[in-house]
Order: structure tokens, then sequence, then C-alpha cells
């Protein structure tokens, strides 16, 4: 039997309209002073994060603009629009990979740099669960190269785009963030007097380059079904708009040696975006465009947490947590312990490296939570979903 479907049907909505709360609309002035005259790198400049955040940073009257990303479609096509809308700003885009320790070296040396926005990284959940060395060779070894320069340079700021998956991370792509989040602590206190670490966490980006609310659109379009993980799946929302405000503010307002995010209010429900989603569009769910839960996917948890302790009163509030006063580990010694167990080419051997550096990190949905099981490991899972739970 064949069923009616609906062909790229034309509807438009805002990302804001799906918060489930206001904007956050903060006052940048103090980001705009903080990079006004200077020079700014952004790495992974043409991803969703990058892009805005390269018109935003340029819109602040920056001396020089440098974006660099390994994608050259996506990276020629931001330096056409940028340097039609900034013609009076002196950018400079260029197709490098931050895993590249000679291209970054003489990237640094060449140019004075004040300000890093560090946005490059692998960041699709299920996806880096299938390519653990990836994820780690980028997120974990390419921040490290990136930030060690910074202190060798005298870069003046260093801000790290990270994410609420790196709270106590339940995938290979949260645990490699969060390593990201160690090293620039460990940097912190071993270097206090020169560069300032910052840290920014994010919840989902609403429109980003791989969201669900993208694959929502596509499937609306095509006439259904949306594919939902779980009924119960919550996550906390933000605009492309917001995380590029908060990155600057990080910048405008830290002095270094901190974690910042927005207190974002509650988690939305992915099955009530979907639902909004469907309305919007002019239909009703199930009636005209139908629901599938399929189930979490590899490294998928129910919910994120954003907090690990700090609070803010009200939504849009900078909720800020100082670095802890000292590393707990060398990281020297443990990026050494991840790169035998890289050259290795066994991917346990990866994950395994990540679980003792990181105890909290217990997978979930995924093939290594037998690791999590082995003698001697830390830990009690709260990532895993009971069988029970699903209905």
């Amino acid at each position: 039997m064949q069923t009616k479907r609906h062909t790229y049907l034309p509807f438009t909505f805002r990302p804001e309209d799906l918060l489930g709360r206001e904007p956050i609309v903060p006052d940048l002035q103090n980001a705009f002073e903080r990079v006004r005259h200077r020079n700014i790198l952004i790495t992974g400049a043409s991803g969703t994060i990058g892009s805005e955040l390269a018109v935003q940073v340029c819109a602040c009257a920056p001396a020089r603009v440098i974006l660099i990303d390994q994608a050259e479609t996506a990276l020629y096509e931001r330096d056409y629009q940028l340097k039609r809308q900034f013609p009076a700003t002196h950018i400079t885009c260029l197709i490098a990979n931050i895993t590249d320790a000679r291209r970054m070296t003489d990237l640094f040396l060449k140019n004075k740099i004040d300000i890093v926005f560090h946005a490059a990284a692998y960041k699709h959940v299920p996806f880096m669960e299938r390519h653990p060395y990836e994820a780690i060779k980028t997120n974990v070894f390419g921040t490290a190269i990136l930030a060690d320069l910074a202190v060798a340079r005298g870069v003046g700021q260093f801000v790290y785009i990270s994410t609420d998956k790196a709270i106590r991370p339940a995938g290979i792509m949260g645990a490699t963030k969060h390593f990201g989040e160690l090293y620039l602590q460990y940097l912190s206190h071993e270097h206090p007097a020169c560069t300032q670490f910052i840290i920014t966490r994010f919840g989902n980006v609403l429109g980003s380059n791989g969201s669900f609310l993208v694959r929502f659109a596509q499937q609306i379009r095509e006439g259904g079904p949306v594919t939902v993980t779980h009924p119960d799946a919550e996550r906390y929302l933000m605009t492309v708009t917001e995380a590029c405000q908060l990155v600057l503010l990080a910048a405008a307002q830290s002095s270094g040696s901190e974690v910042l995010s927005f207190d974002m209010g509650k988690p939305v429900r992915i099955a009530k975006v979907a639902r909004d989603m469907i309305r919007l569009a002019g239909m009703e769910p199930e009636k005209d465009i139908p629901i599938i839960f399929t189930g979490l996917r590899a490294g998928e948890k129910l919910t994120e947490v954003l907090h690990t302790g700090e609070k803010g009163t009200t939504p849009g509030q900078l909720c800020t947590m100082p670095f802890p006063d000292r590393p707990s580990r060398c990281m020297r010694a443990m990026l050494e312990a991840l790169q035998k167990a890289l050259d290795s080419g066994e991917p346990q051997q990866m994950v395994s490296v990540l679980k003792m550096v990181i105890p909290e990190y217990i997978s979930a949905n995924s093939p290594y939570e037998a690791l999590d099981d082995a003698p001697g490991t830390q830990g009690v899972s709260d990532n895993r979903l009971p069988t029970a739970d699903v209905n």
C-alpha cells in the first residue's frame, strides 16, 4: 500500500520560537571594546558557531580577523560574504588543520594574535562514537596544540567553546571536550601570568549543522515521519546568536580561569520541539505528520546537565565557575598515554585512557559500556537507560 506523502512542503520558522523561553539579549558594549582594534583568530570558522562568531567579531571593528577551517567550499563562501559585508576589515581566511602542529606554529609565529576563539571540533555525538581516533586527534590534540602556542606566543585570551555534554560525559565526543577543558585548566595553573584561558559551555544550538532541528525540518518538508530518539529526551536549547554572544561576553567579562554559561532555564523535550515545528508548518502532529521514537543513539543521555553547582538566579544570567585551585592530574603524562593509545590504532585502548583520565565518563548505549564494567573501574553509571524507562 502506498503512503500519501507531502513532497517538500514550504514552511518557515524562527529558531527562537522553539526555545520555550524569551531569547537572551545581553549588553555587548564591553565585548565591542574588548575586540576593537585587536587581532582575532577564529578556528572552525566555516562551522555554524564559527561563521556567526566571525560576523559578530567583524562588527566590533577588530584590527584583523584570521579565520581557519578545513572545509574549502564553506570557508571560500564565508570569505566572500564577510569581505562584502565588512570591506574595511582586514580578513584573512586560511585552509588549515588545527592538528597540524607545524602549520599552526607557522601561523602563530607570523601573526600577532591577541584573542583566540577556538570553535573547531567534532561535535556529532553518535558519529564520534564510531570515530574515536578522529575525535581525540581533533578535540584533544588540536586543542592542546593551539593552547600551547597561545602560551608560548603570549596570546592575551583563549576562549574555548565547549558543551554541556562535557559534564559527566556519556560519549566520546563529550569526553574529548572534557579532556580539552582539563588541559586548559592545567595550563592556566602552570602559567598563571600568561594567557587567560576561558571555557564557555553551550547546550544544543538550534539550527547548527547536523542538529535535530535541521533534520526535523527536512523530514517535515518530505511529509514525515519525524524521528525522535525518546519521548522523554530533553536538552538545553539556545540559538546560534545566543551562543556567539556568550563567547563574546566571556572575552569581555572574564579575567580568565573560569567556566561560563548562560542560565537557559529548564531543558526542553525534543518531542515537544518536533510537535511545535509540525504545527508551525501548518499541520497537526500524528494526524498529518507522524512522529516515530527510534531509541537513544550511541553516546546519548536522556538529559544533559549544564551546570555543576553554579547557579544563575534567572534565565539569561551569566553563570561563572572558577577553575580548580590545582589540576587533579599531570595532563602532560595523560596526553602521552593518549598518544600511545592513538598510535596503537585500537579504539578500546583510546577510550580506556579517556576513562582513566575522566572517572565520571560512563558510556551510554555504546559498545564501550563494557569498559565501565572492567575490574578496577570506578564510578556508577547514571547515563544508561534502563529498559523499564522506555515506554
